[in-house]
C-alpha cells in the first residue's frame, strides 16, 4: 500500500508552503535561541543552523541536553554544520534511550519511508514495530516506535521505554544506535583508563535481556575520573539518575562519558588534556561501591572501551 504523507489541517500551495518556510527562517535568524527555545517547548520541531552555531549551543538555546539533541540527528556530524542545515529538536514526549527504540512523535509531512531515512533503518522494521498503525494513517503528534537498524526491539509508539537510557550517548542520558561503528580511528589508540586504582564491575557489552550497557568501574573514595584524552568539555552537569555528568569531545568526532559523579571541576567548553581531573566519582547505596559510568562513542554510536584504552 502507498504511504501518504502526513498533512497538517489542511493542503497549502506549494507557493505559500515555500513562502511559510522563509518567513519561518528569517524569524529565526532573527530571535535566534527564542526561536529554539519555544520550538522545543511547543512539542519539538525543526532548527536551523545560523553562522557561528555548534551543537552544544543549539542544545542549550533549545533548552534540551546535548546528547538528547546529537541522539535524534544520528546522521549529522558536529563537526561539519553547514548554515542553513536543519536539525530535528526533539519534543518532551519522545525518548531515544541507548539500544532503541525510539518514542517518535509524528510530525507533518512524515511517512514510514522519511522517518526510517532519518534514523537509518528501515520502513518495513517500524511498520512491524506499530502493528496497529497503518503507513496511510500517520497523524501529526501521534507517538509511534522506531527501531533501529540491526537491533532487536518491537515496542510500539504507546509501550515505548519512557524511561531514561543506562547511559548517555552523549544528556536525558546521548543515543540509540548500533555498538562498535567500525574500527576506531588511528588517533585513539591507547588511551589512559579515567581511573588509576578500578576494577571492572560491570564490562561493556549486552545484558541478558539483550540492552547494550557501557562498563561500570569501581574504586575507592575520593578518587577522580580523568579524561582518557585531549578534548574540550561539551557537558559538565547533572542528569536524571545518571547524577553528575561529564561529556568530553576529542578529535575524530569522538566522546567519552563519566558519570555517576558526585563533585564535578571542569565547566562547559573548557579545553582539558589527557590525565586533566574531571569530577569526584560518588557513592551509590545500591551496591555499596564508589562507581563510575564510563561510555565511550563515535559520532554518537558507542564503542567498547578496551579497543581504545591501553
Amino acid at each position: 500500500m502507498a504511504e501518504r504523507p502526513v498533512a497538517g489541517k489542511g493542503r497549502l500551495p506549494l507557493a505559500l508552503l515555500i513562502l511559510v518556510s522563509l518567513l519561518v527562517t528569517g524569524c529565526a535568524s532573527r530571535s535566534g535561541g527564542e526561536t529554539e527555545r519555544d520550538t522545543a517547548a511547543a512539542g519539538g520541531g525543526w532548527v536551523v543552523v545560523q553562522r557561528g552555531d555548534t551543537l552544544g549551543r543549539i542544545a542549550r538555546r533549545g533548552g534540551i541536553p546535548l546528547e538528547r539533541l546529537q541522539r535524534f540527528n544520528p546522521g549529522v556530524d558536529p563537526r561539519g554544520l553547514a548554515v542553513g542545515q536543519r536539525l530535528l529538536m526533539p519534543s518532551q514526549r519522545e525518548r531515544a534511550p541507548s539500544g532503541g527504540p525510539y518514542r517518535y512523535q509524528v510530525r507533518p509531512g512524515d511517512t514510514y519511508s522519511s522517518i526510517a531515512r532519518r534514523f537509518a533503518t528501515r520502513p518495513a522494521r517500524i511498520q512491524a514495530a506499530n502493528p496497529g498503525i497503518e503507513p496511510t494513517q500517520l497523524r501529526v503528534g501521534q507517538l509511534i516506535g522506531v527501531p533501529l537498524a540491526g537491533v532487536n526491539a518491537s515496542a510500539s509508539g504507546a509501550s515505548a521505554s519512557s524511561s531514561p537510557p543506562a547511559s548517555p550517548a552523549p544528556p536525558d542520558g546521548s543515543g540509540a544506535s548500533r555498538p562498535d561503528p567500525g574500527d576506531p580511528p588511528a588517533s585513539a589508540r591507547g588511551w589512559s583508563w579515567p581511573l588509576e586504582d578500578y576494577r571492572v564491575v560491570r564490562a561493556y557489552g549486552t545484558d541478558g535481556r539483550g540492552t547494550l550497557q557501557p562498563m561500570l568501574l569501581a574504586t575507592d573514595a575520593g578518587a577522580r575520573a580523568r579524561a582518557v584524552a585531549d578534548g574540550e568539555v561539551r557537558f559538565a552537569g547533572s542528569m536524571r539518575q545518571l547524577g553528575r555528568v561529564v561529556i568530553v569531545h576529542h578529535a575524530d568526532n569522538l566522546q567519552s562519558v563519566y558519570a555517576l559523579c558526585d563533585g564535578l571541576v571542569v565547566k562547559d567548553g573548557e579545553r582539558v588534556a589527557r590525565g586533566t581531573p574531571l569530577c569526584e566519582v560518588g557513592y551509590s547505596n545500591a551496591t555499596e561501591r564508589h562507581d563510575l559510568l564510563f561510555d565511550l562513542r563515535r559520532g554518537g554510536k558507542p564503542l567498547d572501551p578496551r579497543r581504545v584504552l591501553r
